[in-house]
């Protein structure tokens, strides 16, 4: 039997390169736990980056997609499907209206690229405003109105015109929109960007504001959706409702899923074939969604969120560490920032507290907690967050 060393091994040599990859293999998840190949566990607080708010493994989605693997898997959009037409109507049922017509995808880069092609179709203009510090994807179209340098200048020229402005900043917001501006894509949380919770004056203001110039709001919510913020949808923190919605990571439980959810007024204005997906919609992802989904809505699962994160964060706020700068998070989305490296130490926190963090850029501490975690495994990590601050990186 091949050990760790053999998997690492392997999955090194075979691998494209673009991740650094950790020390140890990963081979199987229950809840809020992933174990080695060697049998350690760890807490898992970020669940596959923000996927796994309902944990791993969840007994409604494993047995939803176990039902529909023996029924049928794929089929191509052209045929309409049971499961699709449950998940539909699933998702627009916890919808505000006019969100109410969907293009299914495997994933939230590609529900941003639909986004964009939407957005141009549906007001004939092409400029987009994002925000610096954002984060939408890596493939052309997303990375076109993601922030950072070192993701988009080895690939330009990309997708134009854009201009970003600083996040939460209502007077860039106004210079920045336009009579060219096609959307306004902003996240309600900046998630990659640092954990930077937005203001609801600024929402306030790009809602009027794409209103008044004819432009489209795209709220991506492919992290901060279905919970972690504290609400269904993070959008209902500022009382706004948006032309177009970016979902993924958990709407499918764990399995890959994301969509793009807009209003009629926009989806009619999309030609036929103007866009199009081969996995996208199939049978297989639309019953793992339709669980997930149900799960969190019958369980009210953002208030257990909410309450969590409040515990999560007055523990955290209460190391003493002249390490840290700032505490940001809202929900079960968590960032403490550092005045230097953070990767030391949540390398450190792993390997000795057997807990498992990510980076959110170079200084943040990031954790993205699933909902199922218990308040004393919180409390335990902000006392190893406190030992790992405590020693030299």
């Amino acid at each position: 039997m091949q050990n760790t060393h053999d998997w690492l091994a392997i999955e090194k040599t075979y691998d494209s390169g673009v991740y650094n990859k950790s020390d140890f293999v990963i081979v199987r998840g229950e809840g809020a736990y992933v174990w080695d190949a060697e049998g350690n566990r760890y807490l898992d607080l970020i669940n596959g980056i923000g996927v796994g708010f309902l944990g791993h493994g969840h007994p409604a989605v494993v047995e939803a997609i176990k039902a529909q693997a023996e029924q049928l898997m794929i089929l191509p959009q052209v045929f309409a499907n049971d499961k699709r037409a449950e998940f539909y109507q699933t998702l627009v049922g916890v919808l505000p209206d006019p969100l109410s017509r969907i293009f299914p995808t495997n994933s939230g880069t590609e529900a941003v690229e639909a986004a964009l092609k939407f957005s141009r179709a549906a007001t004939g203009k092409k400029k987009f405003v994002a925000a610096m510090r954002s984060f939408h994807g890596r493939s052309f179209g997303s990375l076109s109105i993601t922030w950072e340098k070192k993701y988009r200048e080895p690939f330009a020229p990309l997708v134009e015109p854009v201009t970003f402005i600083p996040y939460n900043d209502v007077d860039a917001l106004e210079q920045a929109v336009d009579d060219d501006t096609a959307a306004v894509i902003l996240e309600p949380v900046q998630g990659e960007g640092g954990v930077r919770p937005g203001k609801r004056e600024f929402f306030s203001a790009a809602r009027e504001l794409t209103r008044k110039k004819g432009a489209l709001l795209v709220i991506d919510e492919i992290q901060t959706g279905f919970g972690r913020t504290g609400k269904l949808f993070a959008f209902e923190h500022f009382d706004i409702v948006p032309d177009i919605l970016t979902l993924a990571k958990p709407i499918g439980g764990g399995f890959p899923l994301g969509a793009m959810v807009t209003t009629p007024e926009v989806a009619d204005k999309m030609p036929k074939g103007g866009h199009g997906t081969t996995f996208g919609g199939n049978p297989l992802a639309m019953a793992a969604g339709t669980a997930a989904i149900k799960t969190i809505v019958e369980g009210r699962l953002w208030e257990r969120a909410e309450a969590l994160g409040k515990v999560f964060l007055e523990a955290l706020a209460e190391i003493r560490s002249p390490k840290i700068r700032e505490i940001r998070g809202i929900g079960l989305m968590v960032g403490i920032e550092l005045k230097e490296k953070a990767a030391p130490y949540l390398k450190r926190l792993a390997e000795a507290h057997r807990i498992i963090g990510l980076q959110a850029g170079p200084t943040v501490m990031r954790f993205l907690p699933p909902v199922v975690v218990e308040e004393a495994e919180l409390l335990r990590t902000a006392e190893a967050v406190a030992d790992v601050l405590a020693h030299e990186a």
